[in-house]
């Protein structure tokens, strides 16, 4: 080669830039085939997809799903609607596979909502049955008893001789605390636009280990909340701003959770 040393991560990563580039291209470009003809039910104006299997009509500015408004059951004609994972037509119950999703899922919003309120019940259900469970096996309280010097005369002499005359033990420094917020704050400051490596972002405590353990924390609260996207490549954990992110669905972070419901298909 010359003598010219060839960086194959480097050119790795320039190519998983520009194929990330042409997928998004693809994508913007297949969303505007599918709605091509389509117009808005209320204004009769042009629709853009806002995502995948979601719209938004560009004159009045309603939003809607182009799948349950303009496609039909290619057996019986019959309109489609959502179960669970996939759409079905509500005549024949026949599968719907949708024209508008380029690579996305579909969700039953309302189905993982109910989900998880079962969910959360039987979680408050089984506390309180362990707590009912813990309260009738405790102990009886404790009897003040008084302390009688003539009986423990050995261990006061040992204590005594303990003890050195003169030693002042220092009081305990504070604990440095944890302030959720301000990590939040700083981390999506530290985000700007962009993904970032984990561990590029600064740290606020002098405690090295315990900042990297409230920045994680931090991270992970704010992609609960959907404020950011985390993704691991070998052994670095990207964060994402939720403005970089085109992909996420609408659907809240915690329903992916369901108790019962089984993890996304690849």
């Amino acid at each position: 080669m010359s003598g010219r040393h060839f960086d194959i991560v480097a050119s790795a990563s320039h190519l998983s830039d520009r194929v990330q580039v042409y997928r998004e291209q693809a994508r913007a470009f297949f969303h505007a085939v599918m709605l091509l003809g389509h117009r808005c039910p209320d204004c009769e104006g042009p629709l853009a997809a806002i995502r995948d299997g979601w719209c938004r009509c560009m004159v009045c500015g309603r939003e809607l799903d182009p799948t349950l408004a303009f496609q039909q059951c290619d057996h019986c004609g019959g309109a489609p609607r959502i179960r669970i994972r996939r759409y079905e037509c509500s005549a024949c119950s026949a599968e719907i596979i949708s024209g508008f999703f380029f690579d996305g899922l579909v969700f039953d919003v309302e189905y993982f909502r109910q989900k998880m309120a079962e969910h959360r019940e039987r979680e408050a259900e089984r506390r309180e049955r362990v707590r009912q469970l813990l309260a009738g096996t405790r102990s009886p309280a404790l009897e003040d008893l008084e302390i009688n010097g003539s009986d423990a005369s050995d261990l006061f002499m040992m204590l005594d001789a303990m003890v050195a005359p003169g030693i002042v033990i220092p009081a305990s420094t504070p604990r440095e605390q944890f302030n959720l917020q301000r990590y939040e704050t700083h981390i999506q400051a530290c985000l700007g636009t962009i993904e970032v490596p984990f561990d590029r972002i600064p740290p606020l405590s002098g405690n090295a280990f315990l900042d990297r353990v409230w920045r994680f924390i931090a991270i992970v609260f704010l992609a609960h909340a959907g404020a950011v996207r985390l993704r691991q490549a070998g052994t670095t954990i990207w964060v994402i701003p939720h403005e970089a992110d085109g992909e996420r669905q609408a659907v809240p972070g915690d329903l992916e959770n369901a108790d019962g419901i089984e993890g996304l298909a690849g």
